[in-house]
């Protein structure tokens, strides 16, 4: 069973995301919360898989709420306004509902959530590294072997991920979560500078403020929860007179 929580100020709105959530077998509704900050208690206190959480909430909003956990659950966001759709894919959200929505639109973002929650936990989606630093992709009903020092960066396109490699022509396309990646990955060599990037710490070619060139059209950003991390990295091979 997926644990998930509904977040919405509007009751209304949380009585009927409730009843959407108990038509489907595999979503365990743990709680229907008023404001983030209740979320926040739960999430403190339990395990939760997905939160199907609105926006637009007074307090603490939606986008700003899932930028502020440190390991967020799977996100869908559910609001009345469609100009935060691409605010909401900057933060890996599985699924944007826009209200008014119905039981189908519903069950097809479950559905998008219960893939996204099978593939972090199956094992046949990506091999550990083996012996020769390579690991085995699932895509395009085949598996693909990709050598980790070939790998430039990853990113993150809803349940997918691109996998962009020097010895490919096109991006290797995966159904897998970055939280499944970053941990199969060496993290001597690989490190997660944005909620929506990986990189191969040996391919970076240069650093300017906030991004990261990592090759032609190829300028990606560290996120704010990051920076530290990131920033620390390179204190630590800079080289000074």
């Amino acid at each position: 069973m997926i644990r998930c929580l509904v977040i919405d100020d509007e009751p209304l709105a949380r009585k009927q995301i409730a009843a959407y959530a108990d038509k489907v077998p595999y979503l365990d509704l743990t709680a229907s919360c008023a404001s983030a900050l209740e979320a926040q208690k739960i999430l403190d206190e339990q395990t939760i898989d997905a939160i199907f959480i609105d926006i637009n909430m007074p307090d603490l909003n939606g986008l700003d709420f899932v930028r502020s956990l440190a390991q967020p659950p799977l996100v869908v966001f559910t609001t009345a306004y469609s100009q935060y759709a691409v605010e909401g894919y900057k933060v890996d959200a599985v699924d944007y509902l826009l209200k008014p929505f119905g039981a189908d639109d519903f069950a097809r973002a479950a559905e998008k959530v219960k893939r996204r929650y099978d593939a972090e936990r199956t094992p046949t989606a990506m091999s550990q590294p083996d012996a020769d630093d390579a690991i085995f992709l699932k895509t395009d009903y085949k598996i693909v072997r990709v050598a980790l020092a070939e790998i430039r960066y990853i990113e993150a396109m809803s349940e997918y991920l691109r996998i962009y490699s020097d010895a490919l022509p096109r991006p290797i396309v995966v159904l897998l979560s970055m939280k499944k990646m970053e941990e199969t990955l060496p993290h001597d060599t690989f490190m997660r500078i944005h909620r929506s990037y990986i990189i191969n710490l040996h391919k970076i070619i240069e650093v300017n403020r906030n991004h990261v060139l990592m090759g032609q059209d190829a300028s990606l950003p560290v996120g704010d929860l990051y920076k530290d991390t990131f920033n620390a990295y390179i204190a630590s091979k800079f080289v000074t007179r």
